[in-house]
């Protein structure tokens, strides 16, 4: 049965894979698992037709058979538990991976998300320069506690599977900002991940929605 995800039709992030879709299908590249994509425009995120799937109104969903899921995290962890390839089989380090999924979801990327919200809303406040700063510093406490667990290894806990994916996504966001760089293991890891040709597939095929919807075109895609 054939799995369906919605996605932006015109991302916001300009075709950058910042847009949450993108965890999800390079999940899917990763199991080797064909996909079909419905694109959804601003408004038809708020239509009764969506909000039936995802209740806020968001990207992205996933549908297969009855299930429906929301939720990039739950998502993922759905489908590695349901496919050999994203979680170890040990019990112990399916449940660390497991952990790690949630460690990049609920402690690494909230400050991430709130210095790019007040980048993005306040930059014409009087404190704008000295409440930056504050964010920021918080990014590098969770960012050196980060690098010192990852030290010299390739991946978080063994070899790459969910965890990794997740935290690889979520340590993206900091693309662009000089800080990321300030750590030269996590920069190497993010650009492992960024590496690997699943997520390349993943990346392409989330970047062409974006080309498309630039030059008029929409719709829906299939991705194996």
């Amino acid at each position: 049965m054939t799995m369906t995800i919605t996605a932006f039709e015109a991302s916001p992030d300009e075709g950058e894979g910042m847009a949450r879709d993108m965890r999800v299908r390079w999940a899917l590249e990763e199991l080797g698992l064909p996909y079909d994509v419905r694109l959804l425009s601003f408004a038809a995120m708020k239509a009764p037709a969506h909000l039936a799937l995802h209740p806020f109104g968001q990207i992205p969903t996933y549908e297969e058979g009855g299930l429906v899921l929301f939720e990039s995290g739950s998502i993922i962890l759905h489908l590695a538990e349901r496919h050999a390839g994203l979680l170890p089989d040990d019990a112990d380090k399916r449940a660390r991976a497991i952990t790690w999924m949630f460690a990049a979801l609920n402690t690494v990327e909230p400050p991430i998300v709130e210095c790019e919200a007040f980048m993005i809303l306040e930059r014409d406040r009087s404190w704008y320069r000295e409440r930056l700063l504050m964010l920021q510093d918080r990014i590098r406490v969770r960012l050196g506690q980060l690098s010192d667990r990852l030290g010299a290894a390739d991946w978080l806990d063994g070899p790459f599977d969910a965890g990794d994916l997740m935290m690889v996504m979520v340590l993206r966001r900091l693309e662009g900002w000089g800080i990321l760089e300030e750590y030269p293991n996590l920069a190497a890891y993010v650009a492992r991940g960024e590496a690997r040709p699943a997520y390349r597939r993943a990346f392409a095929d989330q970047r062409a929605v974006f080309e498309a919807s630039q030059a008029g075109g929409s719709g829906e895609g299939e991705n194996a």
